[in-house]
């Protein structure tokens, strides 16, 4: 199937912010498909939605397996759904080739939580883990952290969820990675 005729995978994208207004992102394994190098091996969580499930519910699934995290509030949500292709030379190892990229719903939330309730080794039970390191980190670095091909819908994100970046209790700005 060519390229243009793929569809785009139906998937969530989660901004959680801390009190201090730093964003949650973790490191990818540096054996997948998308990783290029330890810049760029940074994302928010995200994830795929099931067939028949709400985008909200898939993004309270998502943030559990990725991260453990539940303790949150919903802050707002991107009216639109926002897409980016991968690379073609990817088609074929992400996603078993099924799709062109994705299709996101992104949603922001403040973490309520204590620290020690993110588990990203063992999140929710899953046996398969999907970063290797995590840390706090101010939105105005995320969008250079991740691959290119993802950089515009981090930029967009960055742009509309600024203001709840702004709404936080403290002025803590230090980035802190905690490994596996």
């Amino acid at each position: 199937m060519q390229f243009e005729a793929l569809p785009y995978r139906p998937c969530v994208g989660i901004m959680v912010l801390n009190r201090a207004g730093l964003v949650f992102i973790g490191r990818r394994f540096d054996d997948g498909p998308e990783h290029i190098d330890l810049t760029h091996a940074w994302q928010m969580p995200q994830g795929g939605i099931d067939p028949g499930e709400e985008p909200w519910p898939a993004a309270l699934r998502e943030l559990h397996e990725e991260t453990n995290i539940s303790s949150v509030e919903r802050l707002g949500e991107i009216a639109e759904w926002l897409t980016y292709d991968i690379p073609h030379d990817l088609v074929g190892r992400a996603w078993k080739g099924r799709y062109r990229g994705q299709t996101q719903k992104w949603f922001a939330m403040r973490f309520l939580g204590n620290e020690s309730e993110v588990d990203i080794a063992n999140p929710d039970g899953v046996a398969h883990a999907e970063f290797s390191a995590w840390r706090w980190e101010p939105l105005q670095n995320i969008p250079e952290l991740v691959v290119p091909f993802k950089r515009a819908v981090y930029e967009r994100v960055a742009r509309e969820f600024d203001k709840f970046a702004h709404q936080s209790k403290a002025a803590d700005h230090t980035s802190r990675t905690k490994q596996t």
